[in-house]
């Protein structure tokens, strides 16, 4: 099997090389020009046709005609395969020609079109460099005429600026001529000072006027006159200053009418306008304490009395630290509500609303709650000293605790609320500066006070002691007296808490440290001399007890025993007695 197989593949063998040593060439110019398949077979065909025909007459003689026909196309066979084959080369070597082709055509124009983009970029460079130093040039050129420009548009302005002041000079002069006519002649002016509606505008010049003549008056009266003629123009100013003083209160008092009308309408932007035109007199001064004083809380009589009754109660009634202390928290609400109010329409109307505030917010401190605070702390005298049953001076200290505590309050919302530059701390503190200046002298007094009446309280009750004894001996009296004039700890614990009281009203009083550690010490020097007293005039009451007792102990056992002798007597005269009636008897 394995031989017939070999011997088969031998002969394919040899038929493919007697084929391939035919005469079969195909080249890639048979392809080219006017291609025509049926020529192409024709010619591969014809040129191996004439051989075989030969053959096939050669062998005709021989061999049967049907025994060519195969051998023919065998042939023909082997010399198609052999073309494919030749076909598919010449196809792969005709694709690698055709790309082969492109790449170089493609390198040539790329080569070219390199060639031409560096030419043009060269050119372009050289262009560019040119624009750069004509842009250079130019910028340069630009510059110069600009600063030329701005020189000229300097000096354009401040030329434009001289001609303005000039223009608006010989308009002030004008007017300023029109002011310098006999004195308080005010009939013969423009229409722009009698004008409503160019109030504003009259305003800002009388102003102007106003300046302009008094700077004259001050360099006319500092060099001095040599001539006739500035004698005459300084009377002359004078008068237009006169003049226009006149004026500008007229209009000023004219505006602020104006203002009072629109505030009763609740008329911001008339009030907001006016205030703009009296900023220009003494920056609003006058405008902004006007305002501040015409506040009803200011000027009406039933608010002043409310806030008295608020904090001091009916006439007559008790006076308390706590009822104090609720009626100042309630009255200070009222004024920051009133205050932030105000302040509302205050940053609505003025154009320097801060200094509104600062105003008001003085006015407040210094006439509502210094009123009211002049009611309610009054001065104690330290010769004739309050009696305890009123209170004492611990009652005004107390009073004087709470309302500076709440005042302090009151000073922090104002703060928030707002009140511009103003010193609201400071401006409370010396509210109570004389208060405070002598508060150290009122504390010390207010102890010594509290110790006396302490001391006297012990006494009567000493004494109610002493007195409801009487049935008792004298000498059983005396020693219930003295067990309750003994030292007690608990009055000892009660001078500890005046003085706890006293520290806690020298911490809210002193702001200093230095003052601070004086006031304390002074405080606590009445603690160590009140309890130091207690305990002395104690033990001196309790050592004349003690001889009191062995006197009267002494006095007893003198008694007990002549007591016994005339007993013992007496017996024996019995005895004796009776003894004699016995032997009567």
């Amino acid at each position: 099997m394995k031989g017939s197989r070999d011997g088969t593949k031998k002969d394919r063998d040899s038929k493919s090389s007697s084929v391939n040593s035919l005469p079969l060439i195909l080249d890639i110019e048979d392809f080219k020009g006017d291609f025509s398949f049926d020529g192409l077979f024709g010619n591969l065909v014809n040129e191996l046709l004439p051989s075989f025909q030969e053959e096939e007459d050669d062998s005709s003689e021989a061999h049967a005609g049907n025994d060519i026909l195969p051998n023919e196309v065998d042939a023909l066979l082997s010399l198609f395969k052999d073309s494919c084959r030749e076909l598919v080369d010449l196809q792969q070597l005709v694709h690698l020609v055709t790309i082969d082709g492109k790449l170089y055509n493609l390198k040539k124009e790329v080569s070219i079109q390199d060639s031409k983009h560096r030419k043009t970029l060269a050119e372009l460079e050289k262009g560019v460099d040119g624009l750069f130093d004509s842009f250079a040039r130019l910028d340069s050129r630009i510059s110069s005429v600009g600063q030329t420009a701005a020189k000229i548009g300097d000096h354009l302005q401040s030329a434009d600026a001289r001609r303005e002041t000039a223009s608006q000079t010989i308009e002030l002069i004008k007017y300023l001529m029109e002011f310098n006519g006999s004195p308080g002649d005010l009939m013969e002016l423009s229409a722009l000072f009698s004008d409503d509606s160019r109030v504003a505008e009259a305003a800002s010049i009388a102003q102007k006027l106003r300046s302009f003549a008094e700077e004259d008056i001050g360099r006319q009266g500092i060099a001095v006159p040599s001539v006739v003629e500035n004698a005459t123009a300084s009377r002359g100013l004078e008068v237009a200053v006169a003049n226009l003083q006149d004026y500008c209160n007229e209009l000023e008092n004219r505006l602020l009418s104006r203002f009072d009308a629109a505030s009763q309408r609740r008329e911001l932007s008339t009030m907001s306008e006016c205030a703009k035109i009296l900023s220009q007199f003494n920056r609003g001064t006058s405008a902004m304490q006007h305002y501040v004083a015409t506040r009803p809380m200011f000027i009406d009589l039933e608010v002043m009395n409310a806030d008295t009754r608020l904090v001091l109660g009916d006439p007559g009634s008790q006076v308390s630290p706590s009822n104090v202390a609720r009626g100042l928290s309630s009255l200070y609400r009222e004024i920051i509500d009133t205050v932030r109010k105000e302040a509302a329409t205050i940053m609505a109307v003025f154009p320097s609303p801060n200094d509104v505030m600062a105003i008001l917010v003085q006015r407040v401190l210094e006439q509502r709650v210094t009123g009211l605070l002049d009611k309610l702390l009054v001065k104690p005298s330290l010769v004739n000293l309050a009696p305890m049953e009123e209170g004492g001076l611990l009652l005004y200290l107390r009073m004087l605790a709470v309302a500076y505590e709440k005042t302090q309050e009151l000073a922090r919302d104002l703060r928030a609320v707002g009140c511009g530059d103003l010193d609201v701390e400071g401006l409370t503190e010396s509210l109570f500066l004389a208060h405070k200046d002598e508060y150290p002298e009122h504390e010390q007094a207010s102890l010594g006070q509290l110790y006396h009446a302490k001391m006297e309280e012990m006494r009567a009750e000493n004494q109610q002691l002493s007195e409801s004894s009487g049935t008792i001996g004298r000498s059983k009296g005396a020693s219930v007296a003295s067990s309750h004039q003994q030292i007690s700890v608990t009055v000892v614990t009660e001078f500890v808490r005046w003085n706890e009281e006293a520290i806690s009203r020298c911490t809210l009083f002193s702001s200093q440290p230095s003052t601070l550690a004086t006031n304390v010490k002074a405080v606590f020097t009445c603690l160590l001399d009140q309890v130091s007293q207690y305990i002395t005039e104690g033990l001196e009451r309790a050592r004349e007890s003690l001889n009191e007792a062995a006197a009267l102990r002494e006095r007893f056992m003198l008694s007990t025993i002549v007591s016994r002798r005339v007993a013992a007597a007496a017996a024996s005269a019995v005895i004796t007695r009776s003894h004699g009636l016995f032997f009567a008897i």
